[in-house]
This record gives C-alpha cells, structure tokens and sequence, in this order.
C-alpha cells in the first residue's frame, strides 16, 4: 500500500515505515503528524486518485528530528567588473517516519 501526500510544495510518495526528510515543520521531536493533502492511495481496494485529494484520506507519521541540510554555495559573478559575492546555505529540514496510511 502506498499514497502520494503533498507537503512544503512537494509530492512525496510513501509506505508504512518510509522514512523521509521534508521542508521544515512546526512540532517538537517525537510528536505525531497527520498529511490530509493525499493525492491518490493504493492498496487491496486499487489504485484511487483524487480530484484533487482523496476525501477520507490520511497519512500519519512521527517527527524524528530536525536538521540542517549541507551546504551550498551561491556564487554570483560577473565578468570584467570585479563583482563577486559569496554566500553559503543551509536547508532546513524534518526527519518523519510512515506510521500509518487510511484510506
């Protein structure tokens, strides 16, 4: 069984036991998270998509921890005129474990 959830303006799809590293959520580690965006579910009923969620539809996880992301530079550059700007970035992200897809 499997389901399709939009968070952070990304599509993610996820089983029971995924674990997966998303935008930056409110909630402390170890609290419970309910996904109600579900863009479509499959499991022993079929595959259903929704128009444009499933209604009924809900994927509940447990937040592991917050992070940083590596580093990125952003370098901007332009030739002949001596302009140079350096920038580093870091992500921040949440660590969430699959517990349980209804359907």
């Amino acid at each position: 069984m499997f389901a399709i959830i939009v968070t952070g303006g990304k599509q993610y799809k996820v089983q029971e036991g995924d674990v997966i590293y998303i935008e930056k959520l409110d909630g402390s580690e170890g609290e419970n998270i309910v996904f109600d965006q579900v863009l479509a579910v499959s499991g022993s009923n079929g595959f259903v998509a929704g128009t444009p969620t499933v209604s009924g539809a809900k994927v509940s996880g447990k937040v592991e921890k917050h992070g940083k992301g590596q580093k990125i530079i952003v370098y901007k550059y332009k030739a002949k005129k001596n302009y140079r700007r350096k920038q580093g970035h870091r992500q921040p992200y949440t660590k969430v474990t699959i517990e349980k897809i209804e359907a």
